[in-house]
């Protein structure tokens, strides 16, 4: 499959629409992460829809002494990985197509949200980043929008932007695709030497790290379940021959562990990334609410990201996992 190329917003609104239009939104050097989000939309828009992908770098996300000036742009290969992988359009606008008459002096404001991880360490960079998806949500005029749940704060950012101003679009998430050794996928791990990739890995084995653990206390917490705690339930485990097995799950699930549980084993992991040759520098480790990013404490229930943002040499990465809490209830 061929992707047309489309340079105005005149242009892709000339085209006539049938069925769904789903848009993949991209700052170009795209890679299979980017494909499998392409894959994803065409099977929502399915064969009589329309899958469009945007490739624009946007300036105003990139604070001062990031790497604006050098990110990858390869649209050529990229016009040519987008149809492969089932778009019909690539929309590569210009600085001036998306922001005439130069930066736009009104923008989308992130909120405290925006403040927080990315936000403190990018100041700026969620304004940036919601004021161009506004404008190329209403540019490109989808029915859907997919975006990759390794930007868990952006994508948090914009399914709030678009329920709290009423934007008539669906989004998806689509979860992270990985190498075989685990990094996350990104534009930036081109940047990477091969003795910088090897520290990076610490990123994802952090956070397998931490979801290691949590399982650990899900299961614990659900052996804790099964016989409840009273005199019946002390001689029903006598019973079985389960009585130290049993006592120790419920006493690991009643008393240790939790969310700081997780966040140490995953800290571990990194600590010992630092010292390594080159460093892995550490921005943050959180383990947060995806409905506001605040950190969780003990006691939460329902859906949490475990989130890790480092420097390796001069390149930054981020990458996170989901993290499901209280699936077998709290423990008796």
């Amino acid at each position: 499959m061929t992707a047309t190329l489309l340079r105005t917003a005149a242009d892709l609104h000339a085209r006539a629409r049938t069925g769904r239009r789903a848009v993949v939104m991209t700052m170009g050097a795209l890679h299979e992460g980017h494909a499998t989000l392409i894959r994803a939309a065409r099977k929502i828009a399915g064969p009589e829809g329309e899958v469009v992908v945007t490739v624009f770098v946007n300036p105003l996300q990139f604070g001062a002494g990031e790497d604006l000036d050098r990110y990858p742009r390869t649209l050529d290969a990229d016009v040519d990985l987008a149809g492969k992988s089932g778009a019909d359009a690539v929309f590569a606008p210009s600085v001036d197509e998306v922001y005439p008459g130069g930066e736009p002096q009104v923008r989308i404001s992130a909120g405290p949200m925006g403040e927080r991880l990315e936000g403190t360490s990018r100041p700026g960079h969620f304004d940036g980043m919601l004021t161009v998806v506004a404008k190329l949500l209403h540019l490109t005029r989808p029915d859907v929008a997919l975006y990759g749940q390794k930007d868990a704060q952006q994508l948090a950012l914009i399914r709030r932007m678009v329920r709290d101003l009423n934007f008539g679009v669906e989004i998806v998430g689509v979860p992270t695709v990985r190498e075989e050794d685990g990094l996350a996928l990104s534009s930036r791990n081109r940047y990477l030497s091969p003795a910088e990739r090897r520290t990076a890995l610490a990123l994802s084995q952090a956070l397998f790290a931490g979801r290691d653990r949590h399982a650990a206390q899900e299961a614990l917490r659900a052996r804790a379940h099964e016989v409840p705690a009273s005199r019946a339930r002390a001689e029903a485990l006598s019973a079985i021959g389960e009585s130290r097995a049993a006592a120790d799950a419920h006493a690991v699930a009643t008393t240790a562990g939790g969310p700081a549980a997780i966040r140490a084993a995953a800290r571990l992991v990194l600590d010992e990334a630092a010292r390594l040759d080159p460093p892995l520098r550490l921005d943050y480790l959180a383990l947060v609410d995806p409905s506001d990013f605040t950190e969780i404490g003990d006691g939460f229930t329902g859906e949490a990201v475990l989130a890790v943002a480092a420097r390796v040499g001069a390149t930054r990465l981020i990458d996170n996992i989901p993290l499901t809490f209280g699936t077998f209830g709290d423990a008796p």
